[in-house]
C-alpha cells in the first residue's frame, strides 16, 4: 500500500484525484528535507497567483480570526444615555 493510499484510507484525503475537476493526478515528487520544504513554502507565499481558480480559492478564504468583543461593565451607560 502506498502512502497516498494510506492517506485516503486513514484520513479520507485523496491526493490522487483533483478536487476541482475530479480528474486523475499523479505524484511527481516527494520532499522530506525540511530545508527544501521551507524554501518551497517561502516561494509559494511570495509568488503571485497566476491561475484564476487558485485566485478564486484564495479570495474565498475567510479573514483572519479576531478577538471576541469585550463585555461592557454594568456601570457603563448604553444607548441614548451615552449621548447625554
Amino acid at each position: 500500500m502506498t502512502w497516498a493510499q494510506r492517506l485516503k484510507r486513514v484520513f479520507g484525503i485523496d491526493i490522487e484525484t483533483c478536487s476541482v475537476c475530479g480528474g486523475a493526478m499523479r505524484i511527481l515528487a516527494c520532499s522530506q528535507d525540511p530545508v527544501v520544504i521551507e524554501k518551497i513554502l517561502a516561494h509559494l507565499h511570495e509568488a503571485p497567483v497566476r491561475d484564476a481558480k487558485a485566485a478564486a480559492a484564495q479570495a474565498a478564504r475567510p479573514p483572519p480570526s479576531r478577538a471576541a468583543p469585550q463585555r461592557r461593565s454594568s456601570a457603563e451607560p448604553t444607548g441614548a444615555a451615552q449621548l447625554a
